[in-house]
């Protein structure tokens, strides 16, 4: 009589194999998705600030005062929507593979991106406030505007302290020092990319806390430069997890 075993040893590597092909396609769409998660905060946050809101953050007066501006305001707004999405998104997406290296440290950085995020609605949301009160001028035939004007003066500072406090120091704290961290440790990226992340983000850490305190102004060329390695390490996560994936792990070798 014909012995089993062979065909029984055959089935087991069959599903062996076929057990790490979904293991290895079920990571390489994880990284995927990061990657592409993290260009959009990108492709995101950049026009918002620097294009959108820049009449409105650069002289409230003028933008109370004027006419038009408002749809411009609006289409940053709905980025920054679109950015909190994505910011919380690279984190819990990444969550099931990183929490293999240290849980703890994952599940930390998935707590800031949520608080980074939530300082990102709070400035959005004092933006918006400001174009209800312009129109609010226009309609009431320019009455009360120096009030409005103290009101959207003050609802822009909100919008820059929490711009300086979630996606300044905090994105150092969780995108650079924790996500650093837990790429360096895992391998799951070159540790000399992994490096940006952990020297970038006390970087952006130590110039938040210095504008805080007063010892140079926001948007100073010292809190430029030392942002240049954050931006670099962010950048490289979305584009080497788009066109690399993960690099072979322990924490994924299964």
């Amino acid at each position: 009589m014909m012995s089993t075993k062979p065909t029984a040893l055959h089935a087991g590597a069959a599903l062996s194999t076929g057990r790490m092909g979904v293991q290895v396609n079920t990571t390489r769409k994880i990284a995927l998705g990061t990657g592409i998660l993290m260009i959009i905060t990108f492709i995101t946050s950049i026009p918002a600030q620097l294009i959108f809101y820049h009449p409105l953050l650069t002289d409230p007066a003028t933008y109370i005062g004027g006419a038009g501006g408002d749809t411009a305001v609006q289409w940053g707004a709905l980025l920054e929507v679109i950015l909190v999405i994505a910011n919380v998104g690279t984190a819990v997406v990444l969550y099931p593979i990183v929490k293999r290296q240290n849980e703890i440290v994952a599940l930390a950085y998935v707590t800031e991106r949520v608080l980074e995020s939530v300082a990102i609605m709070v400035g959005f949301f004092s933006l918006l406030a400001v174009v209800t009160l312009r129109q609010g001028v226009a309609g009431a035939g320019g009455a009360d505007t120096a009030a409005r004007v103290t009101a959207a003066r003050a609802l822009v500072a909100v919008h820059d302290w929490t711009f300086l406090l979630g996606p300044g120091f905090l994105d150092g704290l969780g995108t650079g020092l924790l996500l650093g961290y837990l790429m360096y440790k895992s391998g799951l990226m070159p540790r000399g990319l992994a490096l940006l992340g952990l020297i970038g983000g006390p970087l952006v850490m130590a110039s938040g806390i210095a504008v805080l305190l007063g010892v140079f102004k926001a948007g100073a060329a010292g809190q430029v430069i030392a942002t240049i390695p954050e931006i670099l390490w962010e950048l490289s996560v979305g584009l080497y997890l788009i066109v690399k994936g993960f690099k072979p792990s322990p924490i994924i070798s299964g």
